[in-house]
C-alpha cells in the first residue's frame, strides 16, 4: 500500500501541501481531482522525491520513503508519468523505452509493452517528435512500466487527447491495475476518473477534503462539483 500521512511541502515560503492524508491500497486505482493549483502535481513530485517534504510520511508497504532521492524511490518500485509526457523527441520509440530500463524488465519487457501498445510496435523506429499526442502518452507509460513498478503515478494522462484516445487510455490503465500495478491518478477528466478509479479523492488548498467510491461520488456529484471543483 502507498500511504501519505500528514504530508507537508513548500516551494520557498509557499506552503503547498498542508497535511495530506491519503491511502492507495494495493491493486487499486485512486484518482485525485481538484482545481488547478491546489497541490495535486506537487503531491506526486513529493512522493517521487523531486520535492523534499517539509514533514510527514510517504509509506510504501509500511516503509517510510519520504525525502528519498528520486532514483532510490524508483528502485523500490515507484514510477512517475509526468504531465506533458516529457519524452525525448530525438530518440526513437525503442530508445525512449530503453533509456529507462535500469535492468532487464521481468514484468514488462519490451515485447509485452508492444502487446499492450500495438501502435508503438508499428512506430518503433520513429522518433518521439514524430508521434501523435496519444502515441506520446502511451510511450510515456511504456517508459515508466519498463522499470517494473509496484506503484504508478500518473499526472493528467488524458490532457489534450481526443475522446477516442482517452477511451483507449482508460482501457490500458484498468488493464495495468488488473495486472497488479497500483495507480495514483491525478485527473481533471471526471468522467475518466469515475470510469476507472476504485476511489475518488478531492484536494482543496493542499489537503484531501473528500474521499468516496465512484458510486457514492456520482450520487452527490452535483453538490461536490459546486463545492469543490468549479471555479
Amino acid at each position: 500500500m502507498l500511504a501519505l500521512e500528514g504530508l507537508n511541502a513548500h516551494y520557498g515560503a509557499s506552503h503547498v501541501l498542508q497535511g495530506v492524508d491519503l491511502e492507495v491500497p494495493d491493486g487499486t486505482i485512486t484518482a485525485v481531482l481538484g482545481r488547478n493549483g491546489v497541490g495535486k502535481t506537487t503531491t506526486l513530485r513529493t512522493i517521487m522525491g523531486l520535492l523534499p517534504p517539509s514533514s510527514g510520511r510517504v509509506l510504501l508497504g509500511g516503509r517510510d520513503i519520504a525525502g528519498w532521492a528520486p532514483h532510490l524511490v524508483a528502485r523500490v518500485g515507484v514510477a512517475y508519468v509526468p504531465e506533458g509526457r516529457l519524452i525525448f523527441p530525438d530518440l526513437t520509440v525503442v530508445e525512449n523505452i530503453r533509456v529507462a530500463e535500469r535492468r532487464p524488465a521481468k514484468e514488462w519487457p519490451i515485447d509485452r509493452l508492444f502487446e499492450l501498445f500495438p501502435a508503438l510496435r508499428e512506430r518503433a523506429g520513429n522518433k518521439g517528435a514524430q508521434l501523435s499526442g496519444g502515441e506520446q502518452q502511451m510511450l510515456a507509460l511504456a517508459r515508466a512500466l519498463v522499470s517494473d513498478p509496484k506503484v504508478l503515478l500518473l499526472d493528467e494522462p488524458s490532457q489534450g487527447l481526443a475522446p477516442l484516445v482517452v477511451r483507449e487510455l482508460a482501457r490500458v490503465i484498468r488493464r495495468l491495475c488488473e495486472g497488479g500495478v497500483t495507480i495514483l491518478l491525478i485527473e481533471q477528466n471526471m468522467k475518466l476518473a469515475e470510469e476507472i478509479a476504485d476511489r475518488i479523492a478531492i484536494m482543496v488548498k493542499g489537503r484531501i477534503v473528500y474521499s468516496a467510491s465512484p458510486a457514492a461520488f456520482r450520487a452527490e456529484e452535483a453538490s461536490i462539483r459546486t463545492q469543490y471543483l468549479t471555479v
